[in-house]
């Protein structure tokens, strides 16, 4: 099992060939390329290459599929006996991205 681990929006992603993830919203088309250039790690043939904190002149490329937005999430505060009630809601933006190609 071959995989890389990417950096992007300020998350970490555990990638293959072939894999479809979301992360967070990228500009880009459906359909265009895209490049993620913080790989920090790739296993490959059995051997774990860890970079510190990146590996130099790795890149993961892949296919943008479709821009989408995640569930609904609730925020509610609340204080009791202070008359006091807060409701907000949020939709995270997604990117949903085809991993085309892991190259060291």
């Amino acid at each position: 099992m071959n995989y890389a681990v990417i950096k992007s929006g300020g998350k970490q992603h555990k990638v293959e060939e072939g894999e479809i993830i979301s992360i967070e919203k990228l500009n880009a088309e459906e359909g265009d390329k895209v490049e993620f250039e913080e790989v920090l790690a790739i296993k490959s043939e059995g051997k774990l290459q860890v970079g510190s904190p990146v590996i130099d002149g790795a890149k993961v490329t892949g296919t943008v599929l479709s821009q989408e937005k995640d569930k609904k999430v609730v925020i509610i505060k609340m204080r009791r006996r202070q008359d006091y009630r807060s409701k907000q809601g949020h939709r995270q933006k997604l990117t949903k991205v085809k991993i085309d190609s892991i190259k060291i």
